[in-house]
């Protein structure tokens, strides 16, 4: 479902890689056009990271090819790519600091005493950490880390940008600050960037579209409006925000047909509606609005969003959609 590989700054033309007989990536198409940020986003063991190691070159492809600016790079060495790399443990020397990191970088690219000492303070004005060279890698905070990471990748004036899960190692009250600060620094550079990540709310927040992977396979991609408003798959409506997936009679009673099955978000259910009948269990509170959930006669469960004094608990309501999204019952 991805877009045609013709024209695009990077692109993936039917790569593919088998692990096993049971274990393959691919085959992925992707364009990827010039100071794009592209979100490979999945669960755990759907490709995403070796999607992205194919990208970098640290893995062969079985099939397919790897473009850059129209430049087939698929049998070429990672350093001859000119993709940079941020690590998921950023991967910086404890005994360097951070100058000594940085100029890391910039090992085989032919710069060297001043040279290289001009570079590494250029990398690091780009991450706002100039005047920072000789400070030690324990004195920064997790954010700056990151940073020094990402100046070290930058610091080569590579082609394209690689991240592998940026934000997993940072406190989860700093995630979305960083995550904004991550996106205007990339965009700032205007380097074409790829990113994986299993957290939607980061791969919605940094993503200019995002590329959702499952077992190997990629089921869409497309924005985030896309994603959520017109998923592709069950799949995708089910994997990303929140959905209510039923089926049978429960399914009917909303309006779809034998075979099919139906996903309604919780903020698309309203109580007080003909359709299905059921028993509130649990609400949660978040301020402007509350998520209960109801336990329906067919014994299934769904999550509802509605004005906090929508219901309480224990109450029999009956529940409406104002819109549904219809699938095959045979669907993933």
């Amino acid at each position: 479902m991805g877009a045609e590989p013709g024209g695009s700054f990077l692109a993936l033309d039917q790569l593919r890689i088998r692990f096993s007989d049971t274990v393959t990536i691919g085959p992925v198409s992707l364009a990827i056009a010039r100071g794009e940020i592209l979100a490979l986003l999945g669960p755990s063991g759907s490709g995403k990271t070796t999607l992205l190691r194919l990208l970098a070159g640290f893995e062969r492809a079985d099939a397919g090819h790897v473009r850059i600016e129209g430049e087939n790079v698929t049998g070429l060495a990672p350093a001859r790519r000119r993709v940079g790399m941020v690590f998921q443990h950023y991967a910086l020397f404890p005994h360097l600091d951070v100058g000594e990191n940085v100029a890391f970088g910039l090992v085989g690219q032919g710069a060297g005493g001043r040279g290289k000492g001009d570079d590494v303070a250029q990398a690091l004005a780009l991450v706002d950490l100039a005047g920072f060279e000789r400070r030690k890698v324990q004195e920064l905070s997790g954010g700056q880390q990151q940073r020094v990471a990402l100046a070290r990748a930058l610091a080569p004036a590579p082609r394209v940008l690689l991240l592998d899960e940026p934000l997993s190692n940072l406190d989860p009250s700093l995630r979305e600050r960083t995550r904004r600060e991550l996106r205007q620094l990339i965009k700032r550079v205007g380097i074409t960037a790829v990113f994986v990540t299993h957290e939607q709310d980061e791969a919605f927040d940094l993503g200019d579209r995002i590329a959702v992977l499952s077992a190997g396979r990629l089921e869409q991609v497309g924005t985030p409006e896309d994603l959520y408003e017109r998923p592709a798959s069950l799949f995708v409506g089910a994997f990303v925000g929140r959905a209510n997936v039923l089926r049978g009679a429960a399914a009917r009673a909303l309006g779809a047909t034998d075979g099919q099955v139906v996903l309604v978000r919780p903020e698309q259910l309203r109580f007080g509606e003909p359709g299905l009948s059921g028993v509130v269990a649990e609400r949660r509170y978040t301020g402007a609005a509350a998520f209960f959930q109801v336990t329906i006669d067919t014994g299934e469960r769904l999550e509802v969003q509605a004005a906090p004094d929508g219901a309480r608990i224990g109450d029999r309501v009956s529940l409406g959609a104002v819109r549904v999204l219809r699938f095959p019952e045979s669907a993933r």
